[in-house]
């Protein structure tokens, strides 16, 4: 690669780079980037098996979305990726009648199947501050509440940096989210503090590029348009 530095003379800076130029990506409204990766378009669940035994995924197809069969467990998708950019549209049921807190449209998306992004029907729905929606499970609350009503689609962006490991297994550098709700800021660069965990103490463990997951947590959560920029 070529690169030729220019310099203004009368101060001494870098003012112009020559050389070899950034990739091209086309975009159009509501379609993924050019070189996206896409992982689900509601068709069929071919890039994706069941988390536990790699089998079939059993979540129901409905209306060019993927719901939720409560029951059958977590799904994750064949490859394996590392720093990404995610772009991912859920939908909580509509029904809420007796449902409160962490039992209302609840569920997760995993990046590298360990560090979890909350999904939740926070929409007028009290629950602890870092399990509602948006932030990163039981680590870091969201900067606001972007949560539409229950029925509504919610879109998640995610820009994901994978961790680091020096070669004796120890942490080099943590991974870091920062997440988009429906267009609005809500975790700026934020630092994870290990695995997700429910209880205890988040912790690192070595790991290299990891699946993507999706959690069943009990509830017919509908997902759409989900595809993945790799970093």
């Amino acid at each position: 690669m070529l690169i030729v530095y220019c310099q203004d003379k009368n101060i001494g800076d870098v003012v112009e780079v020559w050389g070899q130029e950034p990739e091209v990506v086309t975009t159009s409204p509501g379609a993924p980037p050019s070189d996206a990766l896409v992982l689900f378009d509601g068709s069929s669940w071919e890039a994706w098996e069941h988390k536990n035994d790699g089998k079939p995924v059993k979540w129901n197809l409905v209306g060019g979305a993927g719901v939720v069969l409560p029951g059958s467990g977590y799904i994750q998708t064949k490859q394996s990726f590392g720093s990404c950019q995610l772009h991912i549209e859920w939908r909580a049921p509509m029904d809420t009648a007796g449902l409160t807190s962490q039992g209302r449209g609840n569920s997760g998306v995993f990046l590298q199947s360990n560090y979890e992004v909350q999904i939740l029907d926070s929409y007028r729905n009290k629950t602890y501050n870092n399990g509602q929606a948006a932030s990163i499970y039981k680590q870091h609350i969201p900067l606001v509440n972007a949560t539409g009503p229950p029925g509504a689609w919610q879109i998640y962006d995610i820009i994901f940096t994978a961790p680091t490991f020096n070669d004796d297994e120890t942490l080099e550098n943590p991974a870091f989210f920062t997440v988009f709700h429906n267009g609005v800021l809500v975790q700026n660069h934020v630092d994870v503090k290990g695995v997700t965990v429910n209880k205890g103490k988040p912790y690192y463990e070595k790991h290299g590029p990891r699946p993507l997951s999706l959690q069943d947590h009990g509830n017919t959560m509908a997902f759409r348009n989900i595809w993945i920029r790799e970093l």
